[in-house]
């Protein structure tokens, strides 16, 4: 299978592959960085952005094959690769498979949840998605704004105030219009489980990479993570949500492009930690609230529209 795609800077080949109702444009904030070292190859998986739906099935087994299948028609298998979120699970798949992938960088990965953390996972998702379809007539003032984002994205970013307001604006709009959102989302959660990777199985370098304040895949999944993946290293990403991307950028940058260039680093060359590590323009306080005022806001939406 054929998918939409996009290819940047110079250099050998770097694969980045998106989340759940994300497309390409998910790594605008790495694309520069990495680009500048490398050639970055950037998809859009089956039923994201310009790349059509599967016929059939939609997965992370389907998935998988459908990505095979596009590396082997470029000429691309053995290529470097990071994925994010789902994308994170779909190259620890592949890397699991073997043969398919080189180097391989997971970003907060899904599918590592057990008993209470799946319905946990499933509905809140769900639950955030549905809003913002709702909110779709307002998105664009709404993730315009430092407010809007705190309101919008607590479970997604550690500091959503932060996150690139256009960044923010093009997520919302491909999280509504995903076609296949609905359907991974229950096969995330309730389809097949993911197998392990035997010690020894994976021979390239392997990093997973997670954020402390990740409310999607919350970190204690990374012990699962990690026992199914024993060949994998951990790195932890402070002050993080879900997305490294978006959170700390330069230091994802620094942790892909070392990984994926074989290099030994320590976790403390990684995060170059200065002496005020955030931005403190909404507190804590102000984070939950926010949460609260999108959840009861969206249901009266949505009661609206029933009526």
């Amino acid at each position: 299978m054929d998918m939409h795609f996009i290819r940047r800077g110079t250099g050998k080949p770097l694969l980045l592959v998106h989340g759940i109702g994300g497309s390409w444009r998910s790594w605008n904030t790495l694309i520069d960085a990495l680009a500048a070292e490398r050639e970055v190859v950037v998809v859009d998986l089956p039923g994201h952005g310009k790349t059509p739906k599967l016929v059939g099935e939609n997965s992370i087994g389907t998935f998988a094959d459908a990505l095979t299948s596009f590396l082997g028609q470029h000429n691309l298998l053995g290529i470097d690769a990071v994925g994010s979120s789902m994308g994170a699970r779909l190259v620890l798949e592949l890397a699991r498979r073997g043969g398919v992938l080189g180097a391989v960088v997971s970003l907060d990965p899904g599918g590592f949840w057990q008993g209470w953390e799946v319905p946990f996972f499933y509905h809140s998702v769900a639950v955030s998605v549905k809003l913002v379809r709702t909110l779709q007539p307002v998105m664009p003032a709404l993730a315009g704004s430092a407010m809007g984002r705190t309101i919008l994205l607590p479970q997604f970013s550690a500091k959503p105030w932060a996150v690139d307001s256009k960044q923010a604006i093009d997520e919302m709009h491909t999280f509504a219009h995903t076609p296949v959102f609905d359907e991974l989302l229950d096969q995330l959660a309730h389809g097949e489980v993911q197998k392990p990777a035997p010690k020894g199985s994976i021979s390239e370098p392997l990093v997973i990479g997670w954020g402390r304040q990740d409310r999607v895949c919350l970190p204690r999944q990374a012990e699962l993570a990690l026992a199914k993946f024993p060949d994998a290293r951990l790195y932890w990403f402070d002050n993080c949500g879900h997305f490294p991307q978006w959170d700390q950028p330069a230091e994802a940058a620094r942790l892909i492009l070392a990984v994926t260039g074989k290099q030994e680093f320590s976790d403390a060359s990684i995060a170059q930690k200065a002496a005020s590590t955030d931005t403190a323009a909404f507190p804590k306080a102000a984070v939950i609230g926010a949460a609260l005022a999108l959840l009861i806001g969206g249901s009266w939406l949505l009661a609206s529209r029933k009526r």
